[in-house]
């Protein structure tokens, strides 16, 4: 018996010249709340969709539970989908639209009152089964639909990218019922979005897509604070982008030269000469009037935008090139037009290797003028 419920073993779904999903591995755990994420186009969607048996892969093998599926249909399938446009029958009550699926079954009506009502209560709807679809606020609809899928009682959920239609209060309203929906059932949810707060917010893992392959799955802390590609750490977040070569190497501590002068950040599996990417959290990006040591790149206080109760700052550095830097409203700092000094902790800096191996004109000690 396998370990993993869902399994995806070098899956690929080739549309003509098109290749959208690219030699897939992904194995997901039982009982996880796992989301796909990634830009539009990445392939998140195809490959719910293969799951779901709504596409078929052209290559590769799809198991739940240890089982192939790829000859199955889609009802034959014990996973149900909940999509963005809630799909609910308008001419039918709510009571009507959660019970189709059991109807189609044949289940005796006693059970399907009795399992209609305990999906009613478990979305918080109890005394709307007779109402209408077009009685009901997004939020609703979207309950609904989730209640209908849950109710055949499937070993995965799939949910393509369910809050996309609702306002930002509501969004993250549903975010939160979602998440404690899922550990209350103790369902496998499979969860396409391209929000990365939101995948932040309710994954327990989180696969990174981008062109057709997932560059990391890991914790959101992982993804966040590890990234494992340039790609990752541009797409979760803001974070600040170095690129450059390393020169000299000092236990785990590599001396990177960038193109305003010298950083350094840790990592291993690196050597001298090569030609990496460096990736630092607004965050973490200290600055000072005063040359510390070490290391420091000199720039100017461009401007600061003001967002509550965090201050974001952004620096100029000779090259044009700007830092972002994020600081508590109320702490000390420079001025707009003062010359600074930005640096960061090594270990708050992620090292990352540089797959386009470009060559970059480093420039020591760069004045500012």
């Amino acid at each position: 018996m396998s370990e993993y419920i869902v399994e995806l073993d070098h899956v690929n779904k080739i549309y003509g010249t098109n290749h959208v999903v690219k030699d897939m591995n992904l194995h997901v755990r039982p009982g996880e709340f796992l989301t796909l994420l990634g830009s539009s186009g990445c392939g998140k969607t195809t490959t719910l969709r293969m799951i779901a048996g709504f596409e078929i892969p052209s290559s590769g093998s799809i198991r739940v539970e240890g089982e192939s599926i790829e000859a199955k249909q889609p009802f034959e399938r014990d996973v149900n989908t909940v999509f963005q446009t809630y799909a609910l029958f308008p001419h039918k009550t709510i009571y009507d639209n959660i019970a189709y699926g059991l109807r189609m079954k044949k289940v005796p009506k006693a059970e399907i009152r009795e399992r209609v009502e305990e999906m009613l209560s478990m979305v918080q709807l109890e005394g709307f089964e007779e109402r209408y679809p077009s009685q009901l606020s997004g939020g609703q609809k979207q309950r609904v639909a989730i209640a209908r899928a849950l109710i055949n009682r499937p070993k995965v959920l799939l949910l393509d990218e369910p809050l996309g239609a609702l306002d930002l209060k509501l969004r993250k309203q549903m975010q939160l019922e979602l998440k404690r929906l899922q550990k209350k059932l103790n369902i496998t949810f499979i969860y396409v979005t391209h929000d990365q707060e939101e995948a932040l917010t309710m994954s327990d893992r989180i696969a990174v897509m981008h062109d057709g392959i997932i560059d990391q799955v890991a914790t959101p802390t992982e993804i966040y604070e590890k990234p494992a590609t340039k790609f990752v750490a541009t797409f979760i977040g803001e974070t600040n982008i170095f690129e450059g070569c390393i020169v000299e190497s000092t236990g785990e501590t590599r001396e990177v030269a960038v193109e305003n002068g010298f950083v350094q950040a840790a990592g291993e599996g690196f050597v001298n000469g090569e030609f990496v990417t460096i990736s630092v959290r607004p965050e973490k990006i200290r600055f000072s009037k005063d040359d510390i040591g070490s290391f420091g790149l000199q720039g100017i206080v461009k401007d600061y935008i003001y967002v509550g109760s965090v201050l974001k700052c952004n620096i100029v550095l000779p090259n044009g090139n700007e830092v972002r830097a994020e600081r508590l409203s109320g702490e000390d700092i420079p001025k707009i037009g003062e010359i600074v000094y930005v640096r960061w902790d090594v270990k708050d800096a992620v090292l990352l290797h540089n797959r386009d191996n470009v060559v970059y004109s480093t420039i020591k000690n760069m004045p500012i003028v």
